[in-house]
């Protein structure tokens, strides 16, 4: 990775997309912008899962975590299919 990034700063960052993920559904009613906004989330939320696992599985096996990148949103977004 280009910047020093860390299993806590990850969850960090999950917190808070989660956090506003969430205050958008509670709004119900989303505009054009909200709802793209929403797509945006739900890609960095899944980059962010796949860099912690990336992460922990470096760790398990011996390897530098720091090794770990975030991959496009067209890998992470197939993973489900």
């Amino acid at each position: 990775m280009a910047i020093h990034t860390t299993d806590q700063s990850i969850l960090g960052a999950i917190d808070k997309l989660a956090k506003e993920e969430h205050a958008l559904y509670e709004k119900g009613d989303l505009n054009d912008e909200e709802k793209a906004r929403l797509k945006k989330i739900n890609v960095e939320l899944d980059q962010a899962w796949d860099l912690l696992r990336q992460r922990r599985a470096k760790r398990e096996f011996g390897q530098d975590p720091d090794e770990a990148d975030i991959r496009p949103p067209r890998i992470v977004e197939n993973y489900e299919n």
